[in-house]
């Protein structure tokens, strides 16, 4: 059985992905929650970064590996039609290596309602084109889901960007509001997102990200340790 190395789910964007895409399709795994801060990443991970992926003796971390990895024994992490599959891979590719202000001004932190104290030009550029690609893929490939009308690995690359969208208060157009609530209306976000309230433990540089961000007006976390 796969095992699935992640970090705490208030924070791991990246863990999210292929939590996601393997819940959404089926795909049985064991899960292993490792916390942030507690040095613990190096004795599973390469890069002491999580998610890793282990089967049997073989190690697969970053998560776009880990997701073409899964598409050799599972084709439905990608759309079936050829051109569709070529978007959603450009798409899913796109966030992985880009969208560097998203990332920098509103770091994920599922559990707390930000007010930005300001909206830089790089990250309304990245939200803009978010939108854009969003559109795009909706309006191409005839919905609901980016590629088309079933859930695949580029959603499950743009799912925290649905958390980020409702914990910073970032507004989209309709169609991209409705595809935000989407994701977070699917069942396995749901759980996601309580597991990640229920968290007791804080990671004190994420923490710090999101208080330079803008003021708390919610936190809606467990109150346990800080």
């Amino acid at each position: 059985m796969y095992k699935l190395y992640i970090g705490n789910k208030n924070y791991s964007s990246w863990s999210l992905r292929p939590w996601i895409l393997m819940r959404e399709l089926g795909i049985e795994f064991e899960e292993v929650l490792v916390r942030f801060g507690t040095g613990a990443f190096d004795g599973f991970s390469p890069t002491g970064k999580v998610p890793c992926l282990s089967v049997g003796g073989l190690l697969i971390w970053d998560s776009l590996a880990i997701s073409e990895y899964l598409a050799e024994e599972h084709p439905a992490v990608w759309p079936s039609d050829r051109l569709a599959r070529a978007w959603a891979r450009c798409a899913a590719a796109e966030m992985h290596s880009g969208f560097h202000a998203l990332r920098e001004f509103c770091t994920m932190n599922c559990g707390i309602r930000v007010l930005l104290k300001e909206q830089p030009p790089a990250l309304a550029s990245d939200v803009s084109r978010i939108s854009i690609l969003w559109r795009d893929g909706l309006s191409r490939f005839g919905g609901p889901w980016l590629a088309g009308a079933e859930f695949t690995a580029v959603d499950a690359f743009y799912a925290p960007v649905a958390f980020r969208f409702q914990t910073y208060g970032i507004q989209a157009d309709a169609k991209c509001a409705g595809y935000t609530d989407q994701l977070l209306q699917l069942p396995h976000m749901k759980s996601w997102y309580s597991e990640a309230l229920a968290e007791p433990f804080r990671d004190q540089p994420h923490e710090e990200e999101a208080v330079r961000a803008g003021s708390f007006l919610q936190d809606l976390r467990h109150s346990g340790e800080k």
